[in-house]
């Protein structure tokens, strides 16, 4: 009698999720694994800061625990054996077991920092992870430069600079408490003037200035972390009379004084301005006329 054949067993199936995810973290036990719950942290200077680096998964009760900075290719202790080193030393603690807070942070801060873990007692003994701290600081009163007087129908340019700011800052110009577009031509209500304003770099530029233009002026700096405006300045537009000026007249570096029986001032101007191509010295007296 012939026997029958009984089907094989697959031994091969495919294991479900759920065993091979147990699986799979059955051969991690015993590894030293971090995490952070910000690795691009921004603050503002003068305010505290956590550097956050947490142990997930450790067989070891008392690791090494120990931070680094890097900055400018360079990289120094800021915790090791058990105290905090460097410029940090006063004003850092360890939070908790491995994370770190610094106090009263400075510009000086913005760098890298490396949180550096040894479990003697796991597989794996090592892991690190890389915090980025981002320290913004305010601008300071930018350094304005405005002319005192500019005749009707020239150019000027008008200077606003902060070096101290971070991120770096963009700026905005205001003439008696208003502020100026980019462009003046993209606003009906300075359909009278002719000027560009540079965000980026702080220059108002007149290509040619009419009387509405006359004012006080003043910048305004700004960033992420707050902004600052210099003083006000006045710009006055004026007329220039001039009578019984011969070329002999110019002052050979090109300044000449402006009497008024209201006020007095000194500008400088190029030659240009009213035709004569001569270069003589001597003095030019005129007079000028506020709009």
């Amino acid at each position: 009698m012939a026997l029958r054949r009984r089907p094989a067993v697959r031994l091969c199936a495919r294991l479900p999720d759920f065993f091979l995810l147990l699986l799979f973290r059955g051969c991690l036990i015993g590894a030293v694994n971090l995490k952070s719950s910000n690795r691009t942290p921004v603050v503002q200077e003068f305010e505290s800061v956590e550097l956050s680096c947490i142990i997930t998964d450790s067989q070891t009760s008392d690791p090494r625990i120990e931070w680094k900075k890097i900055q400018d290719d360079q990289t120094t202790y800021v915790f090791f054996d058990n105290r905090i080193q460097g410029d940090l030393a006063g004003r850092a603690e360890l939070l908790g077991k491995t994370s770190l807070r610094i106090w009263n942070v400075t510009r000086t801060d913005s760098a890298l920092y490396r949180c550096e873990v040894v479990a003697r007692n796991d597989r794996k003994e090592i892991d690190e992870i890389v915090i980025e701290l981002t320290v913004q600081v305010k601008p300071v009163p930018p350094v304005c430069r405005v002319p005192k007087a500019v005749p009707v129908g020239k150019s000027a340019t008008l200077h606003c600079q902060e070096s101290e700011g971070y991120p770096r800052p963009y700026y905005s110009w205001y003439r008696n408490d208003v502020p100026l577009p980019t462009d003046s031509r993209a606003n009906p209500r300075f359909r009278n003037s002719s000027f560009l304003l540079n965000s980026e770099t702080g220059t108002l530029v007149f290509n040619a200035v009419h009387k509405e233009d006359s004012g006080q002026y003043y910048c305004i700096a700004s960033n992420d972390a707050g902004s600052a405006r210099c003083e006000e300045q006045e710009m006055e537009v004026c007329e220039l009379l001039f009578e019984n000026i011969s070329s002999e007249d110019w002052q050979v570096d090109r300044t000449f004084l402006i009497l008024d029986h209201q006020f007095r001032q000194l500008v400088s101007f190029l030659l240009e301005m009213t035709g004569f191509t001569k270069t003589h010295s001597g003095t030019l007296k005129g007079k000028m006329r506020k709009f």
